[in-house]
């Protein structure tokens, strides 16, 4: 028989499956609460404390790290838990009033957050709900712990992550890493995105248009820099590497008058790249385009000058999970049972921390569908959610069995 089929159909797991359609009413409510309490990067407390309290609620041993993390363990357990579950408590934007999250006549969950990363956090407290109401499943329970973290987005780097696998866990406990992360099940992240963020600003006295004109523009300066980095970048790289590599600046700011010229202004740059050596590359490219702006803006002129600076926000590392893991390979065999057909792709989640440190770990999406994520038009559809969460359960079963022996 089929090593999964066999677990699937055990009593507990049975019953644990089915729970996940007969409960989904449950499931809705929650992911509409928690996507009603606002929790951008860096503010996601009111949300870890509405999470904490859940969690206590199901009987589950939660506390707040010092990061801000939500970790929680079987409250009979011991401390080594080789599994960890995690999904992201913060959202790039939030509702401005609870209001603005509800479901629509058509079943789908709208507003900021629904889907990235409302479908995770949904996903982890049904998880935690049926483990606790299960008899069966100690052996499952007491080994994993569950983890709500927060600066997942943007400018919070991994923060969570990076502190919970730095500072949270014990040497050597954990043996895979399980990151629900928005919804579907078409894909399995099992390759880390490497990126490096940049702030690039330029600043100078600013004054009139008319009768300080001469006097060097930082936001001219900054457009030159940015227009100096892309020609460069878009030289440097072969056609067949560019799909290897992407760059962006997604923020630019400055000014304040259409008469004035400005006393500053800054851009902010995104770098990706499937290979380090190739992102290392083309952020080699900023400080000469800069510099040649400044230069150029500072010559001549009135005797006023230009500064600039380069911050660098984020670095997020790579990695990647070898082709024939225990983890890969526990993941496929479920996906096979339950004929999912996934993908395997490489992207930026949570995961990134545990792979670059060569720890086993995957992102997968908590099923249903989703849009729009990191906007205000995100949506998400409930509709067949339970084939994901059937999907989480049976691969933490799965390596709850194994003798995890990476290869």
């Amino acid at each position: 028989m089929n090593p999964i089929a066999e677990l699937a159909e055990r009593k507990s797991l049975a019953a644990g499956q089915g729970w996940f359609a007969r409960e989904r009413a449950w499931i809705n409510e929650q992911h509409l609460e928690l996507c009603r309490i606002p929790a951008p990067t860096f503010f996601e407390q009111k949300r870890a404390e509405w999470f904490l309290q859940r969690l206590k609620s199901l009987g589950w041993d939660a506390t707040l790290d010092r990061a801000g993390n939500v970790r929680a363990a079987w409250e009979s357990a011991e401390n080594s838990h080789p599994l960890v579950v995690s999904a992201h408590l913060d959202t790039v934007l939030a509702p401005a009033r609870p209001e603005d999250i509800y479901y629509a006549p058509d079943g789908r969950l709208m507003g900021p957050g629904a889907s990235d990363n409302g479908a995770g956090l949904a996903a982890l407290l049904a998880l935690a709900r049926v483990l606790s109401e299960s008899s069966d499943c100690e052996e499952l329970r007491s080994s994993l712990l569950l983890v709500a973290n927060v600066g997942e987005e943007g400018e919070g780097n991994l923060s969570g992550m990076r502190y919970l696998c730095q500072h949270g866990l014990p040497a050597g406990s954990t043996k895979a890493f399980v990151v629900l992360d928005g919804p579907s099940t078409d894909h399995v992240t099992a390759q880390a995105l490497a990126s490096r963020r940049f702030e690039i600003s330029f600043s100078g006295p600013g004054g009139h248009s008319w009768n300080d004109a001469g006097t060097p523009n930082p936001i001219h300066a900054i457009s030159q820099a940015i227009s100096g980095f892309l020609e460069a970048a878009g030289e440097r790289l072969p056609d067949a590497r560019k799909a290897r590599c992407s760059y962006h600046f997604g923020v630019i700011e400055g000014g304040a008058s259409i008469n004035a010229i400005p006393s500053s202004a800054r851009a902010k740059l995104d770098v990706r790249s499937e290979e380090p050596a190739l992102l290392e590359e083309i952020v080699a490219l900023l400080t000469p385009a800069v510099e040649r702006s400044l230069q150029h803006f500072n010559r001549g002129g009135n005797g006023e000058r230009l500064t600039a600076k380069i911050k660098e926000l984020g670095s997020r590392p790579g990695g990647k999970l070898p082709e024939r893991s225990t983890l890969l390979r526990t993941i496929e065999a479920v996906d096979s049972y339950l004929h999912i057909r996934a993908r395997r792709d490489c992207a930026s989640t949570d995961a990134n921390v545990p792979l670059s440190l060569g720890l086993p770990a995957i992102s997968i999406g908590a099923g249903g569908q989703g849009g729009g994520a990191h906007t205000p038009q995100e949506w998400y559809q409930p509709e067949h959610r339970e084939i994901g969460l059937r999907r989480i359960l049976l691969v933490l079963a799965a390596l709850a069995n194994s003798e995890f022996e990476e290869s």
